[in-house]
């Protein structure tokens, strides 16, 4: 049966070379921008190393504080103390991190070489805990380093190697800001779009000497055991909060914290220039008229040309309704066959889309960096591609199919038998 199909779309290829061509091509078009924008959202929520578990993830940015009642606001990050009082030893995650909000860069040499610049973040131990980074060589460092404010790091391979000439370098020392810095472990380069996770170099953040009260530099990521525990963290931060405003009330500070922390994608609309909590339903409502505006508009050119290959075989399908075929067997026939058309001009869609996103990924994913890094984001395939990726194209073929074959295939299987016998055009009964 499924072979028919295939032998029947090659004769209609065949027969009809310019319609099929442009037909191809047009899905293929359609699918491509539909999936560019797919691609763009995945690469901000979908789980890849080391943000492997984006999906069990919560963030504070950052916080809102108050005075004089409510008539001096600043938003800003925390301090080490507010750090402590809201997200220190909660009971509910499986692990929990503060780091510095935004990287900085900063210059790094070891004797006999030029110095460079790279991107630096300060990091609490539990970090490693949260993001799966691959180490090549050492260790990340520890809570009695970090709580003793040693001059560790943790850096990339390319780190390494315009350091060191090789990615086994740890316990060896280099420069940063004229202060020498013992390496403690080398990983894997880290991609700009995993923006939580992303730095060249990683030390303990209790170097900066944050002696803030209450806003500084520190943003947080929880990493919950399951993403079912995510209305009970918020609970039990939102207690916290409470408590921790009681205690400080005769400052005069009063700490908000716009509804946070957030799940991964509603951590990756917020603005950080705004002091208001995103707006998922509007996101979501926007991102369904670009793909109904992306669907429709493709789907009435296409239907045209379905409707133009339905004419020249008239005759074809006067002689199936006269041998019994009914009109559900001949419009499912009908829409079957143009699926087959749909999903192959998809697969050509999808692997352009792929290849474009990657040949231009700076200029794609340049806006999921609120960082002051001079690196450009930088993707690899698989972070494009994930199983989500390939159901999304099957639903996006299905549906362009449907809006673009199902009204030609539903009027040519309500033509009238002796019309359609005699070769006339559409006629309904």
């Amino acid at each position: 049966m499924l072979s028919q199909y295939f032998k029947s779309v090659w004769q209609q290829l065949r027969r009809q070379p310019v319609i099929s061509v442009v037909t191809v091509a047009g899905t293929a078009l359609a699918i491509f921008l539909i999936m560019l924008v797919v691609m763009i959202e995945q690469v901000r929520t979908a789980p890849f190393a080391p943000e492997s578990n984006r999906d069990r993830f919560l963030h504070t940015y950052c916080l809102l504080y108050s005075e004089d009642n409510e008539k001096t606001n600043s938003i800003s990050p925390m301090s080490k103390n507010v750090f402590d009082g809201l997200y220190g030893n909660l009971k509910t995650p499986e692990a929990v991190t503060s780091y510095i909000f935004i990287t900085s860069a900063q210059l790094v040499s070891v004797h006999g070489k030029p110095s460079f610049s790279v991107d630096v973040r300060g990091t609490d131990a539990d970090y490693w805990r949260v993001f799966d980074f691959t180490f090549v060589d050492g260790r990340p460092f520890d809570e009695s380093e970090f709580k003793a404010e040693q001059k560790v790091a943790v850096i990339t391979e390319s780190m390494a190697r315009r350091l060191f000439g090789t990615t086994k370098c740890a316990g060896r020392e280099f420069l940063m800001a004229y202060s020498p810095f013992k390496v403690c472990g080398v990983v894997k380069d880290v991609s700009t779009p995993a923006y939580y996770a992303y730095a060249e170099m990683w030390m303990p953040h209790t170097l900066n000497h944050d002696y803030e009260e209450f806003s500084g530099s520190l943003s947080v990521t929880i990493l919950a055991k399951d993403k079912d525990d995510f209305p009970a963290i918020r609970n039990e931060v939102k207690n916290r909060l409470a408590s921790y405003n009681s205690k400080i009330k005769d400052t005069g500070v009063k700490i908000k914290d716009f509804d946070q922390p957030y799940e991964q994608r509603k951590a990756s609309k917020v603005s950080l220039s705004r002091n208001y909590v995103p707006d998922m339903e509007k996101a979501d409502r926007t991102k369904f008229i670009v793909f109904l505006i992306l669907l429709i508009v493709p789907a009435i050119n296409l239907g045209s040309m379905t409707q133009s290959r339905y004419r020249q075989r008239i005759s074809e399908i006067g002689i199936r309704r006269a041998f019994g075929c009914t009109r559900m067997q001949l419009m499912s026939q009908l829409i079957g066959e143009s699926l087959i058309i749909t999903l192959a001009a998809g697969i050509v869609g999808l692997i352009l889309c792929v290849l474009f996103s990657y040949a231009v990924s700076d200029l794609l994913f340049i806006h999921t960096l609120p960082s002051v890094t001079l690196n450009m984001p930088e993707v690899n395939i698989m972070m494009l591609l994930h199983p989500s990726t390939f159901l999304w194209t099957l639903f996006f073929c299905f549906v362009l199919n449907l809006l673009s074959a199902g009204i030609p295939a539903w009027r040519a299987s309500r033509m009238n038998i002796v019309n359609a016998l005699e070769g006339s055009t559409f006629n309904n009964r």
